[in-house]
């Protein structure tokens, strides 16, 4: 090799190696009384393990850097490498790829729990006889509400709760929801984070999510699966996202800095969590799918016990609603229940000022047929009474 080359080349190792080592000093200074502590940490292993060490330091909240103790961080680190050993998805994992989607301790601001150990005796049971990554996907999307005991509720204490605050009052948010998913499916060494959006295109409020990392890309799931990957209710919201405005977006979690932050919507001056801007892959993914009607009217189907008229609490009904048109059914769906999160509605898509029936079977056993046919170019909401 020409010297003047290999001079060059070992001037940009230096440089490289020189910042890295760099933003791991900066964080030990951060840390002010528990810098010895972070210091035994990384001294108490060597190898792949001990750059692991490193780079949770390297990239922690100056509120982590002051208060996790050597426990809390080596159980961290052991755990996730005895999943990586003994399931041969992680162990085939890209270093980078577990670095920042396994090995990491939390998702968001949530509190910091110790969830490892008790997550990977409760999940290993169920992804111990799967044969790839995919079936250990499914084995613990399907398993974990009975596991865990926790259902979505809007009477949850906040919305940024840890695995265990959720667990305690067995209720969480869509946030919290997530949290729990991806902690299951990191516990077994499977690459997860939270994905979601501060708002809807249509100013219907915020959602969060679960991605996993398989097949050599991501794919979103939720707490309460459908049954494949890439496939909810919120796939055509998402789809629609606004590019001009970032509160719109669609944002993945990271652990290490990205130079973009996961919008907070509980607190958005809390700019420590990372993000990447996934906007275009769901627009991409809507637009493959081909979901609705070309030019359709999203019409939103809600049913409520009795004379209710708030969607809020536990007046919500989930039934089955069969559409249809000329006679013909053409499409159903169940409408979401008061466990289900209040974003998530049943949405057809249909022309405009054609006329259509919704038929469901109310509290008494009755068909019920409700005409509608729509007028507006926007998003309209039917209400149906139990």
């Amino acid at each position: 090799m020409n010297k003047s080359i290999l001079f060059v080349l070992l001037a940009v190792l230096s440089f490289s190696c020189s910042s890295y080592d760099e933003e791991l000093k900066k964080a030990l200074d951060l840390s002010g009384e528990n810098k010895a502590v972070l210091e035994k940490v990384i001294n108490h292993y060597d190898g792949e393990q001990q750059e692991a060490a490193k780079f949770l330091i390297r990239y922690m909240p100056e509120r982590d850097l002051k208060i996790l103790d050597f426990e809390f961080l080596t159980e961290n680190i052991d755990y996730a490498y005895i999943a990586r050993e003994e399931f041969p998805w992680a162990k085939d994992l890209d270093k980078d790829i577990f670095f920042n989607e396994v090995l990491p301790y939390a998702s968001l601001n949530e509190r910091r729990d110790r969830w490892r150990p008790d997550f990977y005796t409760r999940f290993k049971k169920f992804v111990v006889d799967t044969k790839n990554m995919e079936e250990a996907i499914w084995a613990v999307n399907k398993h974990i509400l009975k596991e865990v005991n926790v259902e979505y509720n809007t009477k949850r204490d906040k919305p940024d709760q840890s695995p265990y605050e959720s667990m305690d009052i067995n209720m969480a948010s869509c946030s919290g929801l997530s949290i729990l998913l991806v902690d299951a499916f990191r516990a077994v060494g499977i690459p997860a984070r939270v994905a979601g959006t501060p708002n809807w295109y249509n100013n219907s409020g915020n959602h969060n999510w679960v991605e996993v990392y398989v097949n050599e890309g991501w794919h979103f799931t939720e707490y309460y699966p459908s049954g494949t990957l890439d496939e909810a209710w919120f796939l055509e919201r998402a789809g629609k996202a606004n590019d001009d405005d970032a509160y719109q977006w669609i944002y993945a979690s990271s652990y290490k800095p990205t130079g973009l932050s996961f919008p907070l919507v509980w607190d958005e001056n809390i700019k420590y969590v990372y993000a990447t801007n996934e906007t275009e892959r769901y627009k991409k993914n809507y637009d493959e799918q081909n979901l609705g009607v070309v030019d359709g009217i999203p019409v939103r189907v809600v049913m409520l016990l009795g004379d209710q008229c708030s969607v809020s609490g536990n007046n919500r009904v989930r039934a089955e609603v069969q559409l249809t048109l000329d006679g013909d059914t053409i499409d159903s769906g169940f409408t979401s229940g008061s466990e289900d999160d209040m974003n998530r509605y049943l949405t057809f898509s249909l022309a405009k000022d054609k006329k259509y029936e919704l038929k469901y079977i109310d509290s008494k056993g009755k068909s019920v047929t409700e005409p509608i046919s729509p007028k507006a170019e926007e998003e309209e909401q039917i209400i149906l009474s139990f």
